[in-house]
């Protein structure tokens, strides 16, 4: 009896290609890495606080940058001219200028404060109201608040100040901008502090990242001399060690995120509270959702790049015996 075979007994065993392979060793290897790191908890948490501290140092300081420049673009008042005009102005007067001043293509909009209503707003808002009555004259000159156009440069905005100040109504202009632009100047030069000290922030978490795997590769000589001797290469025993910076850096980060989250629920109610001394609906802004991948990116690179250096360093001085 002539026995047949089956076609799909002689059919050859496909193997795996090798991009598959090569997934399926990097996911083993990072599984075992991660192990490795939760078989050493308080080691690998207390490398993770410290990670996670040095990047929301600088994060939560930038965040301070933007909320601060946040409040500043609601200032548009302290960008006006104050223009006092003279004593013997009358508000007829005032009202034409005002309407000649408006017609200026680098001036957005000229509001007329008259004498009267100045008085009636400086009782209100000073408590003298009582002692202003017996005044024999209202002591103050009309006023025109000119806020100029968005398009003004600086020193467009100069020009503007001197043209102002010389009109043979204009007794004093008064221009509110310079506390405005040191403002923006010091939050210049933090926002540049912060990313130099952020630099070397980031320094340090690659110098404890590479201490870390360099104590591992220690432990692990052993290993790693009997992996060499069976042939394995530099990059197949670093494997695991990069993984291990990845991992480190990946929690740093979003334990960083959640200490800068945390930070900002504990301020919020500070914040409203005092938006609303101030009549302000301004709130404490946070981070974007590409603000808080480029946090997590920055702490997964300076850990690749920490465990890189160290495993690459020290992988050549371990050779089989």
């Amino acid at each position: 009896m002539a026995v047949t075979r089956h076609s799909d007994a002689v059919a050859p065993v496909r193997s795996s290609g090798p991009l598959a392979t090569w997934f399926t060793r990097h996911i083993s290897t990072s599984i075992g890495s991660l192990g490795r790191l939760f078989r050493q908890p308080f080691a690998s948490l207390m490398i993770i606080l410290v990670i996670a501290v040095t990047l929301a140092i600088p994060a939560a300081l930038n965040l301070v940058v933007k909320n601060a420049r946040l409040v500043s673009e609601g200032w548009d008042n302290a960008l006006d001219f104050s223009i006092y005009l003279k004593p013997a102005v009358a508000e007829s007067e005032a009202e034409g200028l005002a309407r000649l001043i408006q017609q200026r293509a680098d001036v957005e909009s000229v509001q007329l404060i008259t004498a009267s209503e100045a008085l009636i707003e400086f009782k209100q808002q000073s408590g003298f109201g009582e002692t202003l009555d017996h005044l024999s004259e209202n002591p103050l000159p009309h006023t025109l608040v000119v806020r100029p156009g968005s398009a003004n440069t600086s020193q467009s905005m100069i020009l503007l100040q001197e043209e102002l100040g010389n009109l043979p109504e204009s007794d004093i202009v008064q221009v509110d901008t310079e506390w405005v632009q040191r403002f923006h100047a010091i939050l210049d030069i933090v926002k540049q502090a912060i990313i130099i000290g952020a630099s070397l922030l980031g320094v340090a978490i690659v110098v404890i990242i590479g201490n870390t795997i360099r104590l591992d590769i220690q432990n692990r000589r052993e290993e790693i001399e009997v992996t060499k001797l069976i042939g394995a290469s530099n990059a197949f025993v670093r494997r695991p060690f990069l993984w291990s910076g990845f991992w480190y850096g990946l929690f740093g980060g979003l334990l960083a995120l959640g200490l800068v989250q945390y930070g900002l629920f504990l301020l919020e109610q500070p914040a409203a509270r005092l938006a609303g001394l101030y009549q302000s609906g301004v709130s404490v802004l946070s981070f974007t959702l590409v603000e808080s991948l480029v946090l997590l990116g920055i702490g997964v690179l300076l850990g690749l790049v920490g465990s890189w250096f160290a495993a690459a360093r020290h992988m050549r001085r371990i050779e089989p015996r």
